[in-house]
């Protein structure tokens, strides 16, 4: 067991530093994104959605950015969907787009949580998925709209959505490399790097869940980040002048059965109501379970709390040093509330034979772990729409077949 990090940006790098330094992979940096309820907290609360609408895919300058910025409180459980839901207010035509991006939000947990591993591969088209590189490193002619959100994306660990599209797009679509390596890379840097939404976001523009590429060209760099081809050292030979050339890729011939109906949508969505058999001795945390709100958390006051940082996942991961200082911030600002106990090893060795309360978590690694625990409190998964049988084809027909099954309701 590790000593608790105290909630100081400093001695939370030196924490890291001294104890995560087995899955360490370069210098401990910090992004400026700071980490924990309090910071979710106090971001939701001034977020102003006044002309998301029209804002929320403009990236340069930063002051025209729309974007909410909420999605790596979002990951980590400090904000639920449905507390987002219910919370953000402005316009109505904001707070209607608003709630769609909340609702791909659950679409893609929806996904990930009934075909899990399958997400690894192209869901409906076929599309390039592995390179023979390392990562992504060699982007091709590189313009700003390319050097300056990789600059981002490696300082902050966070960058916009449009932004994130734009280098999938380009490192696909336009260089031919395989997409699973870009969202491998987008899975360490990213602070809210997570297998649900990742994976969907880079399915999304390569074309393999829809058919459709999407083409990353000048156009958007000016349209949305106007002035920095003016700055360009490649403006007057830019090499993403024209849409690139990409084919429609081909349907796959087997489709997983899973996309269009699930057989057991109970066991995919976990619980409804809590089961409890007997009285915890501790309560397991997960990175998806990090916020006060977490059920099993809010559910047992005053039984303590574990968190282990599983040494073999991570040193497989190998997440970036600004990911483990921003989920080490989340644990120190807990640990002024609870009792809470972090260890660097293996989960089960750490829990087994341990009466233990935990949320129920729709990721494959969670079911896996679990199995082998004495789980006495399950909770119930915050979900913003109830677990369905229907298709997961696409968002739309996903929409179509969830409409009114839990809180969220689009109102495009």
């Amino acid at each position: 067991m590790l000593r608790a990090p105290a909630l100081d940006r400093d001695e939370v790098m030196r924490w890291v530093e001294r104890h995560l330094a087995p899955v360490l992979r370069g210098p401990v940096v910090a992004s400026p994104l700071i980490g924990g309820q309090g910071a979710a907290d106090s971001a939701l609360a001034r977020l102003d959605i006044s002309g998301y609408a029209h804002r929320r895919n403009e990236v340069y300058p930063r002051e025209r950015r729309g974007a909410s910025g909420l999605s790596p409180f979002i990951r980590h459980g400090l904000l639920s969907l449905p507390r987002v839901w219910r919370e953000v207010d402005g316009p109505p035509q904001d707070r209607a787009k608003f709630r769609d991006e909340l609702l791909w939000q659950e679409y893609a947990r929806h996904l990930y949580a009934r075909l899990g591993a399958a997400t690894r591969h192209s869901l409906r088209f076929a599309v390039p998925e592995y390179s023979d590189q390392d990562g992504p490193g060699r982007w091709g002619a590189e313009g700003l709209c390319v050097d300056e959100s990789l600059r981002e994306l490696r300082e902050t660990g966070w960058i916009t959505n449009q932004q994130r599209m734009w280098l999938a797009s380009h490192w696909t679509v336009r260089e031919g490399h395989g997409w699973r390596v870009g969202e491998d890379d987008f899975f360490r840097s990213l602070l809210d790097g997570s297998r649900a939404a990742n994976r969907l976001g880079w399915q999304w523009t390569v074309g393999a869940l829809t058919g459709k590429p999407y083409g990353f060209s000048r156009w958007q760099v000016t349209t949305r980040a106007p002035g920095l081809c003016d700055r360009c050292h490649l403006r007057a030979n830019c090499p993403i002048e024209e849409w690139p050339e990409a084919g429609e890729p081909e349907p796959r011939t087997v489709v997983d059965p899973l996309m269009r109906r699930d057989p057991d949508p109970e066991l995919t969505g976990g619980p409804r109501d809590a089961q409890v058999t007997a009285e915890p001795e501790l309560v397991w945390l997960t990175a998806e379970s990090l916020g006060d709100g977490d059920p099993a958390l809010a559910a047992h006051p005053d039984v303590p709390a574990v968190f282990v940082f599983d040494r073999a996942l991570l040193t497989h991961l190998r997440l970036s040093p600004s990911r483990l200082v921003f989920l080490t911030e989340c644990l120190a600002d807990l640990a002024e509330r609870r009792d809470l106990r972090v260890y660097l090893d293996e989960p089960r060795a750490v829990l087994e034979g341990r009466r233990i309360a935990c949320t129920f978590t729709p990721v494959p690694g969670w079911r896996r772990r679990s199995m082998g625990m004495d789980i006495v409190a399950l909770h119930p998964w915050p979900w913003l729409r109830k677990v369905g049988a229907g298709p997961l084809t696409s968002f739309s027909a996903w929409q179509t077949s969830s409409r009114g099954s839990g809180r969220g309701r689009s109102r495009r």
